[in-house]
């Protein structure tokens, strides 16, 4: 993908420390990558209009902030063109953080975060199950997460 783009090894170093620590500042990643910070800013503004990179995210600690259930929810469909329907339905609650259109069992696999077992019963039981397409669901809850990283795009 990277030729097929057209990067170079210094566009798949920044992406590489910025996925890092994205708090760095172009001048400080040039110093380190041996380039002005001037050439950092028009790599990542190439990087951005190629929807290479897109935007920055802070990570948060939802355990502190009062989000104790993390689950994943395998989704079986009525049938597999209901997909788009059923993924703008599912866009629409808040506690579902990521989706995927899957292969296997299931049609459908999401995350949701919730505060508490009582959040997860109401999305599960009066927000999931009303979607029209949705046959059934399974419920998996994370006890622990013990790895959560990027995939390394450049290796020194």
């Amino acid at each position: 993908m990277a030729a097929k783009l057209n990067l170079d090894k210094l566009d798949l170093q920044i992406i590489h420390e910025m996925m890092e620590n994205a708090e760095i500042s172009y001048a400080e990643l040039g110093k380190k990558l041996f380039v002005s910070g001037g050439t950092i800013h028009v790599r990542i503004k190439k990087l951005q209009e190629l929807s290479v990179v897109k935007g920055t995210k802070l990570h948060v600690d939802l355990k502190q902030l009062g989000y104790d259930v993390i689950a994943f929810i395998g989704i079986y469909l009525e049938k597999s063109s209901l997909y788009d329907s059923v993924a703008r339905e599912l866009q629409k609650i808040p506690e579902i953080v990521r989706l995927n259109y899957t292969t296997g069992n299931y049609s459908m696999f999401a995350e949701i975060v919730c505060k508490d077992i009582n959040q997860l019963r109401f999305v599960l039981h009066d927000e999931l199950q009303k979607i029209k397409g949705i046959e059934r669901t399974e419920t998996f809850i994370s006890l622990d997460e013990s790895l959560n990283r990027n995939v390394q795009v450049f290796k020194e």
